[in-house]
């Protein structure tokens, strides 16, 4: 049932409104919170933003929340016992958490319980066990498979093509579509919902929205609980040999007693919000990257064993996840600042992925980095992303493949950037394919 518009606009209000409000008068005061939320330019290319906090110190006091480059830091705060996630809005002055709560929509929202990115210990365990008994070694070595033939069979399709292709459209999302699909046990017709609502949806992850920009979300998470709620009914009646198949079966007998069906939406929510999101990211930032460092297709093209350490230089220097967050549930200190019990820090994963402590020459794509994996850019401790094998083996396959068929593709245009700040990927890039090259084995 839709939400009631005065509702809608209220929760608007209460959520971001007041906060965009207030972080354009701290960002025209120099509050680097506010400017990370309203400066067009941060989101364009962050970078500069990034040093310049690292300049700042271990732990940068903001206005209403802390923020912290530091990759050990960083590290420490996503593995500590003493910080934990949280929803949307619950780290809100408390007049703002009433309406909040009084007028939020019953529907799934990724950074809201049950997910597992905003729920802690024991229902996290719980929730992430039952995924991890599924997501074993095993299968994503199979799914690795699929990824190759999927790769071919979507860049057989581009062969025939002239003129200027946008790979985001029809290769770097489709890619990720596809497996994603395989997981989930959607059929091919459904697939185009899952594109739909992933573009409507990306920005529910950032604060601070227009009132525009949460209109559409709110259609497209709407749009999402309706179909995967459905979806998840017809796997109930009709199970197949696919992995949300599985996850439905192990549910039942899950340890703690069965997921309820709000708690089994989640879970299936976030695999396929995660597992296709960021790949996308993945994918776009990695054909750009790679264009505009033509030397490194050419030492890939002689030495393909380094296309892993590739992947990881993408993912480190320009992830797909760009923040987190993390609360502290008690009275503590962090590198000599006290944290009161209730305050937040912005955990900064891309300026995390470029500290020079750690990573020697941090701006430079280097296919010889030896602790390239070392990037926080699938957080870490309890909250690790569980499909990071997955995303690295897309990563891997879908670059290296693309690359080995098109070795002449060069960009034809600046391209647009999503507009998003916890995701960065892009939203359009066109290119010139060049000629076809005869499809090579497998590595």
């Amino acid at each position: 049932m839709a939400q009631n518009p005065v509702k809608q606009r209220i929760q608007w209000f209460a959520v971001h409104g007041v906060i965009r409000g207030i972080s354009k008068v701290f960002a025209r005061r120099g509050d680097p919170q506010g400017r990370l939320l309203i400066d067009p330019d941060i989101r364009a290319n962050p970078v500069a933003f990034q040093d310049e906090l690292r300049a700042r110190g271990p732990i940068v006091k903001c206005r209403a929340i802390y923020m912290t480059v530091d990759h050990k830091v960083a590290n420490d705060l996503l593995r500590s016992d003493e910080f934990h996630v949280f929803g949307l809005g619950t780290n809100l002055p408390k007049p703002l958490q009433w309406l909040a709560t009084r007028t939020r929509p019953d529907l799934l929202h990724p950074i809201q319980p049950p997910s597992m990115l905003s729920v802690e210990p024991p229902d996290h365990t719980r929730y992430r066990k039952l995924v991890s008994s599924v997501f074993t070694p095993r299968a994503v070595a199979a799914l690795r498979d699929r990824v190759q033939d999927a790769a071919n069979t979507l860049l057989d399709d581009l062969e025939d093509e002239e003129g200027t292709v946008d790979v985001v459209d029809r290769y770097c999302s489709q890619l990720p579509v596809t497996i994603i699909g395989d997981i989930l046990g959607v059929p091919d017709e459904a697939r185009p919902h899952i594109l739909e609502f992933g573009e409507l949806g990306a920005p529910s992850l950032d604060i601070g929205l227009t009132w525009p920009q949460y209109q559409k979300v709110y259609r497209g998470i709407e749009g999402f609980n309706d179909w995967l709620s459905n979806h998840l009914h017809e796997l109930r009646r009709n199970p197949g040999d696919d992995l949300m198949s599985q996850i439905i079966r192990g549910s039942e007998t899950a340890e703690g007693g069965p997921l309820t069906h709000k708690e089994l939406l989640a879970t299936a929510g976030l695999v396929l919000a995660a597992g296709f999101e960021t790949t996308v990211n993945l994918l776009g930032n990695g054909i750009r990257m790679l264009l505009d460092n033509p030397g490194h297709l050419q030492t890939l093209a002689a030495q393909p064993e380094l296309w892993p350490t590739a992947v990881e230089e993408i993912l480190r220097l320009d992830s797909p996840v760009q923040l987190s967050a993390r609360i502290a549930a008690e009275d503590t200190e962090v590198e000599g600042t006290r944290i009161r019990r209730g305050e937040g820090i912005i955990v900064y994963l891309a300026g995390a992925n470029r500290d020079p402590k750690v990573f020697a020459d941090p701006h430079t794509f280097d296919l010889q980095r030896e602790n390239a994996g070392k990037h926080l850019s699938f957080s870490g401790g309890r909250h690790f992303c569980l499909g990071a094998a997955l995303a690295r083996a897309e990563g891997e396959v879908g670059l290296r493949t693309f690359f080995e068929r098109f070795p002449d593709a060069r960009l034809a245009g600046v391209g647009s950037r999503r507009e998003t700040r916890v995701l960065r990927g892009w939203a359009s890039l066109p290119i010139t394919l060049g000629t076809a090259r005869a499809m090579s084995s497998p590595a």
